[in-house]
C-alpha cells in the first residue's frame, strides 16, 4: 500500500504525491477522512480560531451558477486562489444558457447560489416574472456595461454629436443623438430595435434611463393588462438577447444595437460590425451591477455555508481592485479561460484593465469601468435595491404606486447586510482583511448619501422613492398606468 504524507502551510493540509517531491492542491477528501477518524477536532484547531467562530460549513459541496460575463470574476478568482477551499467549501463553477436558466437553477436547488442580475432577487421577491424568495448578502461590482450601436447607426449619429478639439466625439454621448435616427426608421415605416439581457436587469434599466434621458421613449410594461413585451408607446423597441449572442444578432441586422455587460461590447469593436457610444459609468457612474444570489430556505438553513461563500467573495473582490487594480492582467488570463468567459484574453483586457475602446482605435481610460471592492461595491446597499424598485415601477413592471415604506420593507427582504457584516468580521478577527478596508462600516445604514451622477443630472436618494420617480421626465408617476 502507499503510504502519503500530509502536511499544513498557511492553514491548508496539503498531499504530497507518493511518487515524486510534488505538492498538490489542499486535497478535498482529506477532511472528509480525517472527520471520519475522529480527528477533525485537531484539524480545526490548527487551522484556527475562525472555525469555532463562524462554525463548520453545513453543507460544503456546492454547485454556483454564472454567464460568461467578466463581472462573474470574483467566483473565478476564490476558485482559482482557493479561497473556497480554505473556507471548507468544494466548489463547482458552471456556466448557464441564459439569466431565467440561472434563475431557475437557484429556486429549484439545482445551484446553490448564482451571480445574479441585481434586479432578479428583486423581481422574483415581488413576484415579477417567478415567484421565489431570492436574498443578496454580497454586491458583486459596479459598474461594467456599455451600450453598442450598428456601423450603419453609428454613421448617422454622428453628424449631431460634438467634436472634441482632436476630431473625435464628445464624450458623454447622449440619446438626443440617436433621436434623429429613431425617427428616421420610424418615419420609413421600420422599427428600431434593440437588445438588452433580460427584463429586469440592470441593462434594461440603464438603456431606458439613456434613452429617456435623451428623448426616446422605451415603452411601458403592463403586467395588469397581460402584456410583458415592454413596448407600449416605444419610440425603441427592447427585447432580450442573451449576452455571448448580442454581437451576431447585431451583425444579422435583427438588432439595431444593445446594451450588454463586457466583453460584448468591446468584442463589436474587436469585430467591426458595431460602435460602443457609452458606458454606464457615463449613465450613472458607481452604479450597482450583479450580486451574489441565494434562496432566503438556503442562507437559512446553511448559515454557515453562507457566510464562509461570502468571505471567499470579499478576498477575491479585494483582491481584483488592490495595488491600483495591479493583479488584472492575471484575472484577464483567468478570464479568457473557456470554461469563465471564453472570449480573447485581448478583448476581455480592453475593458478590465482601466480602459474601453469605443469607436475602433478611439480607446480612452474609464479606470471605473470594472469595480469589484473599493467604493463599498460589494456591500449589499438598500438604497442600490430601491433603485431598482423605481425604475420597475417607472416603466410599469409595478403596475400601481406604493408608498415609501413598502420600498424600504422589500429592500430590506431581499438585501442581507447582516450576513455581510458577520462575514467581513470574520475576516478582520482572522488577519485576512483590515478593518480599514471597511470604513464607515459601523455607522452604516444600508443607504448611500444622494448620488448625482446621472447623464441627466437628476440626483437620486434611496430614502425618498417615490420623490425620484416624480423627478423624472419620462415614466409613470403617482396613480398613472401606461
Amino acid at each position: 500500500m502507499t503510504r502519503r504524507r500530509f502536511f499544513m502551510h498557511n492553514r491548508k493540509v496539503y498531499i504530497m504525491n507518493p511518487t515524486t517531491s510534488d505538492i498538490k492542491k489542499p486535497w478535498r477528501p482529506i477532511r472528509r477522512a480525517l472527520g471520519i477518524l475522529g480527528l477533525a477536532a485537531g484539524l480545526t484547531l490548527s487551522a484556527g480560531t475562525v472555525l469555532a467562530d463562524v462554525g463548520q460549513p453545513e453543507k460544503a459541496d456546492l454547485k454556483l451558477g454564472f454567464i460568461k460575463l467578466t463581472d462573474m470574476a470574483p467566483l473565478a478568482i476564490a476558485y482559482e486562489k482557493g479561497w473556497f477551499e480554505e473556507e471548507g467549501l468544494y466548489v463547482t463553477l458552471e456556466a448557464q444558457a441564459n439569466w431565467k436558466v440561472l434563475l431557475d437553477g437557484v429556486i429549484d436547488g439545482r445551484l446553490d447560489g448564482a451571480h445574479m442580475l441585481a434586479g432578479q432577487p428583486i423581481a422574483a421577491t415581488i413576484g415579477f416574472g417567478t415567484k421565489a424568495n431570492i436574498v443578496t448578502p454580497f454586491s458583486m461590482d459596479l459598474n461594467g456595461n456599455g451600450i453598442t450601436v450598428s456601423n450603419a447607426v453609428w454613421e448617422q449619429m454622428k453628424a449631431h454629436i460634438p467634436k472634441q478639439p482632436d476630431g473625435k466625439p464628445q464624450h458623454p454621448i447622449s440619446a438626443a443623438a440617436l433621436k434623429p435616427v429613431v425617427e428616421k426608421f420610424k418615419a420609413e415605416g421600420k422599427p428600431f430595435s434593440m437588445g438588452m439581457v433580460f427584463p429586469v436587469s440592470t441593462h434594461n434599466y440603464e438603456l431606458r434611463y439613456w434613452l429617456a434621458a435623451g428623448g426616446i421613449h422605451p415603452g411601458y410594461y403592463a403586467p395588469q393588462k397581460g402584456d410583458i413585451t415592454g413596448q407600449i408607446k416605444a419610440d425603441a423597441l427592447l427585447s432580450v438577447t442573451p449576452p455571448p449572442q448580442m454581437p451576431a444578432t447585431l451583425e444579422a441586422g435583427t438588432i439595431n444595437g444593445y446594451c450588454v455587460g463586457e466583453p460584448w461590447n468591446q468584442q463589436a469593436v474587436f469585430k467591426g460590425i458595431g460602435v460602443p457610444v457609452i458606458t454606464d459609468v457615463e449613465i450613472w457612474k458607481g452604479n450597482p451591477e450583479k450580486v451574489f444570489g441565494m434562496t432566503r430556505e438556503f442562507t437559512e438553513k446553511y448559515p454557515n455555508t453562507t457566510i464562509r461563500l461570502v468571505k471567499a467573495l470579499l478576498r477575491a473582490a479585494r483582491w481584483l481592485d488592490e495595488n491600483e487594480n495591479a493583479n488584472r492582467p492575471e484575472a484577464v488570463k483567468i478570464l479568457a479561460k473557456p470554461n469563465y468567459v471564453g472570449a480573447d484574453a485581448q478583448v476581455i483586457a480592453n475593458s478590465m484593465t482601466g480602459t474601453f475602446e469605443y469607436e475602433k482605435g478611439d480607446q480612452r481610460p474609464v479606470p471605473d469601468f470594472n469595480v469589484f471592492f473599493r467604493g463599498h461595491a460589494t456591500y449589499p446597499y438598500y438604497s442600490d435595491a430601491i433603485w431598482y424598485l423605481t425604475q420597475m415601477r417607472r416603466w410599469g413592471q409595478i403596475p400601481e404606486a406604493k408608498p415609501d415604506n413598502w420600498y424600504f420593507e422589500m429592500a430590506k427582504q431581499v438585501y442581507r447586510p447582516d450576513i455581510y457584516r458577520k462575514a467581513a468580521e470574520a475576516l478582520i478577527a482572522e488577519g485576512k482583511m483590515k478593518a480599514e478596508e471597511f470604513p464607515g462600516f459601523d455607522k452604516e445604514s444600508g443607504f448611500r448619501a444622494p448620488q448625482a451622477e446621472f447623464i441627466d443630472g437628476v440626483s437620486y436618494d434611496g430614502s425618498k422613492p417615490n420623490a425620484y420617480i416624480d423627478s423624472l421626465k419620462l415614466g409613470l408617476k403617482g396613480q398613472e398606468q401606461p
